[in-house]
């Protein structure tokens, strides 16, 4: 269906090379599937502490696990097997898109799998949304004053947020808007104000960058002959800037709106944790320290295959905005 869209609206070139980016994005998103579910496997299997106690610990509490109940859930979900039969009995099973039960709650993990993944990707919407705008209003505010007072604040703007650790910025947000002013809830999910601070935690730094890419592309796109040649017809500044600048600006600020989304995917791991918003990153967190391996490799599956629809939604979007771009692909 993507394809017939493309080809109507921009004819065969544009949906040639849609169908060669789908193509490869598909094998790609088969290999990184495959890699990833066999890395972290093999890295449970190391971790120190024997699996069968921590589940047990898991689903009844470390002071009701004894010697007897850790061997009890070892027989039960004969985790004595050997690791390469275990390990390709979830890929047989995850090929037919049953990502098993969960060896702690018990649950089907693809329940609670759709459950942690659409409040990851709600936490990062209202993020890049916030992060963008932003970035885009800081960015084409300093291109315009390039070397006056705004832009050289931008810069300090920008080294200050990318300085932050996103685990100090939380734990400031925190202190001063929920514990000194009681705005907003520390922790929580289900009400609109819990997603305030999470939010703004991974969009101030995410903003700083794109404010940085926002004012060098625009201030390149100034400085441009078309630009010039647009000011010396008499087209008003506002006309300037919406037709010719920000249009041109269009193909790398999408790239990086890309870009910005693969970082979001590193950062939901702390700050889901940090707030307790029970997003992919939490859940991977909890799953790991309980070695709960079905809903761990579902998780971290999940996470992966985001980077690939992401970057393929990218590739697609400069297709259509740069015909300059379909040659290459």
């Amino acid at each position: 269906m993507s394809v017939t869209v493309f080809q109507a609206a921009a004819g065969p070139s544009l949906a040639a090379a849609a169908a060669r980016i789908l193509v490869r994005r598909a094998a790609q998103a088969a290999g990184v599937a495959l890699v990833v579910t066999v890395t972290c496997f093999v890295i449970v299997q190391q971790l120190p502490g024997d699996i069968a106690f921590r589940i047990a610990a898991g689903r009844y509490g470390y002071d009701k696990v004894d010697a007897a109940t850790a061997a009890e859930i070892r027989a039960d979900l004969n985790l004595d097997a050997p690791a390469w039969e275990q390990l390709g009995a979830w890929i047989l099973d995850a090929v037919r898109l049953d990502f098993g039960a969960s060896l702690v709650t018990g649950a089907p993990v693809i329940g609670e799998l759709g459950h942690h993944l659409s409040a990851t990707l709600q936490l990062a919407a209202v993020a890049l949304l916030v992060s963008v705008a932003v970035g885009a209003v800081i960015g084409v505010l300093a291109a315009r004053s390039r070397g006056g007072a705004f832009d050289r604040l931008t810069d300090t703007y920008v080294a200050l947020v990318r300085a932050l650790p996103p685990f100090a910025l939380g734990l400031l947000l925190i202190i001063v808007f929920s514990v000194q002013l009681g705005w907003v809830p520390a922790a929580g999910h289900g009400e609109g104000r819990n997603i305030v601070l999470p939010a703004l935690t991974l969009a101030i730094g995410l903003s700083g960058l794109f404010a940085r890419v926002t004012r060098d592309t625009v201030a390149r796109i100034l400085q441009s002959e078309q630009v010039h040649f647009a000011r010396t017809k008499g087209l008003a500044q506002k006309m300037v800037l919406a037709r010719h600048v920000l249009r041109n600006a269009g193909v790398t600020l999408v790239a990086y709106v890309g870009v910005q989304i693969l970082i979001l995917v590193e950062g939901v791991v702390v700050v889901e944790s940090l707030f307790a918003w029970p997003g992919l990153g939490h859940a991977l967190v909890h799953a790991v320290f309980w070695r709960d391996i079905p809903a761990m490799q579902a998780t971290v599956l999940a996470l992966a295959l985001i980077v690939v629809v992401v970057s393929t939604a990218v590739d697609l979007a400069v297709l259509a905005l740069d015909p300059r771009t379909r040659e290459d692909r």
